[in-house]
């Protein structure tokens, strides 16, 4: 089967590159290259694709009011190409939020080089996007203003204690996690454990997604920093291009956060953390692998299970890309399977 792929971005140079990149793969094939969203519309009135790739920052109107108005219209896979540097990482979790699959993050110099480098790469990204089940996203409304945190990790009056009554969750996702997070983060009482979340997504961004999700949430989300504590009510995601483990000092748990290789071709990585999990929280945390391709976090999930871990996989009518959970569940390595609508009683359980 092929997928018929929509390019829409304003550099001609990106349209010809995307085009011929993706025509090499023998399964996917660009029937049409728009230079914004207006000519888009006038190529998706003949044929409706089965993939969108969109650019953020076009002339007449913008990737983000495009993207809303076919997610509103009719739900279809988008993958976001873009060159947004910092300070648009906020508008990039709008995307995501607004019902993006993915986000590829082009440079702003050599970007022909860079697409060329990474065309296997960007054929998955196509490919998981294609078979995602797209629905359109949920609405959220209600927003509160963000936490001060000092970010400092103080340590110097933990307790120390050789055994500890403290609890924590790990989270591990992908394709699709952004708004599976939303989804569930917003529906925790400020009671719940507290929680570790590894969301693979470029650096930069990662700290504009806690912002959004804490002005959502009633529990306090922010991206980590080393000597966090894990604590009840509180959420800490790793930061984008740094991977997040957690560690025991005395009766409490920090995180650490620390620059490395890739692990499964991902950084930060889910079996990063579920492993310091197992090793450090053993049967006083649960592991939950959500939405997501590939097999990032399956084997950690397996460790946190032998050590007496409650562990979970999200089921595969409620994800986006069921890559992740379905490794997991193959190796044995999930206990529960459990819908994302869910997954917040469980845990309240």
């Amino acid at each position: 089967m092929t997928i018929n792929v929509l390019v829409v971005d304003d550099s001609a140079v990106v349209r010809q590159v995307l085009q011929a990149i993706l025509n090499e793969a023998r399964d996917i094939q660009v029937v049409a290259v728009a230079s914004d969203p207006i000519f888009a519309r006038q190529h998706m009135q003949k044929q409706w694709p089965d993939v969108i790739v969109l650019d953020m920052e076009m002339p007449r109107m913008d990737g983000l009011t495009f993207l809303r108005q076919i997610m509103s219209e009719r739900p279809t896979p988008v993958v976001i190409c873009s060159s947004l540097a910092e300070k648009g990482a906020a508008l990039t979790v709008q995307a995501l939020a607004a019902g993006a699959i993915d986000v590829v993050t082009k440079p702003k110099l050599g970007v022909k080089g860079f697409l060329e480098d990474t065309k296997q790469q960007f054929w998955q990204i196509i490919r998981a996007a294609a078979a995602a089940h797209v629905r359109k996203p949920k609405v959220s409304t209600e927003t509160k203003q963000p936490i001060a945190t000092s970010g400092k990790g103080d340590t110097a009056d933990l307790v120390h204690l050789a055994h500890t009554t403290e609890y924590l969750v790990a989270i591990g996702t992908s394709t699709g996690g952004t708004q599976a997070l939303e989804v569930l983060l917003t529906k925790l009482p400020r009671t719940c454990p507290g929680i570790m979340v590894v969301q693979h997504m470029p650096e930069k961004f990662t700290a504009a997604f806690a912002e959004r999700i804490n002005s959502l949430a009633e529990i306090d989300v922010k991206e980590a920093e080393t000597g966090d504590r894990v604590l009840p009510g509180h959420a800490l995601i790793a930061p984008g291009g740094y991977h997040m483990e957690v560690q025991r000092s005395g009766a409490q748990y920090v995180a650490k956060v620390f620059r490395g290789p890739a692990v499964n071709r991902h950084c930060p990585s889910v079996d990063v953390l579920f492993r310091s999990v197992a090793k450090h929280a053993g049967r006083n945390a649960t592991g939950i692998i959500m939405t997501g391709m590939g097999d990032d976090g399956a084997r950690g999930l397996l460790e946190m299970r032998n050590m007496g871990a409650r562990t979970i996989a999200q089921d595969e009518a409620s994800c986006v890309v069921f890559g992740m959970p379905k490794e997991a569940i193959n190796i044995g390595a999930a206990a529960e399977i459990v819908a994302l609508g869910d997954l917040h009683k469980t845990l309240s359980r």
